[in-house]
């Protein structure tokens, strides 16, 4: 799928749904929280949230007092929905609005945390693509945590073919240059009552 439609396909979503009729809908980021308490990084450590739409992990960190957060989504719309609900605390963010194979960072990170926009990147040049912006973007000190469809997770998501991953799969994609720390299978229950496999694996800088 070219850029323009990924724009628009997830344009459209964020504005004909609403934020608990999606899927991906989670009221509490327990996992994806586990995980960043795991590293004991500083609250000032610089966090980007790739595909966070309007995710509430967000709201969790800040209520955690982390404060340097960055968001990065495809869609404005996802973005605006997620300021809203935020409202002055939405100043307290750098919000990013890119596709994440042309997205261009001006800063380093030390924490990537990524669920489930690795897993719709199904073309090998923008796997590679992937790969090289956080072994570019990532600090000395700095950690990814991925999340993303597990082997026998759903084959398609929002309508859109998906790549599965394993752990192995996804070690060899990183092994150059992270190190993995830890690696948990999770069942994510949809708000329609079915059970997604999903696989999140943290590593850290080599």
């Amino acid at each position: 799928m070219e850029t323009q439609d990924r724009i628009n396909h997830w344009q459209n979503i964020y504005k004909t749904k609403h934020l608990n009729e999606v899927s991906w809908y989670q009221p509490t980021p327990s996992i994806s929280l586990k995980l960043i308490a795991n590293l004991n990084l500083s609250k000032s450590a610089k966090i980007i949230d790739i595909g966070g739409g309007d995710s509430f992990l967000v709201d969790y960190l800040l209520e955690l007092g982390y404060t340097n957060i960055s968001v990065l989504d495809i869609s404005e719309e996802a973005i605006l929905r997620a300021k809203s609900r935020l409202g002055s605390n939405a100043s307290k963010v750098t919000w990013i609005t890119s596709d994440i194979v042309t997205f261009k960072p001006t800063e380093e990170y030390d924490i990537w945390h990524d669920r489930a926009t690795f897993h719709f990147l199904t073309e090998n040049q923008d796997i590679e693509k992937y790969k090289e912006l956080v072994s570019s973007t990532i600090s000395n000190i700095g950690n990814v945590i991925i999340g993303t469809f597990a082997i026998d997770g759903p084959k398609k998501c929002s309508g859109i073919d998906i790549k599965q991953y394993s752990k192995e799969s996804l070690v060899d994609i990183f092994k150059n240059t992270f190190l993995l720390e830890n690696c948990v299978n999770i069942d994510h229950e949809t708000p329609f009552n079915t059970i997604q496999k999903f696989i999140f694996c943290s590593f850290k800088r080599l």
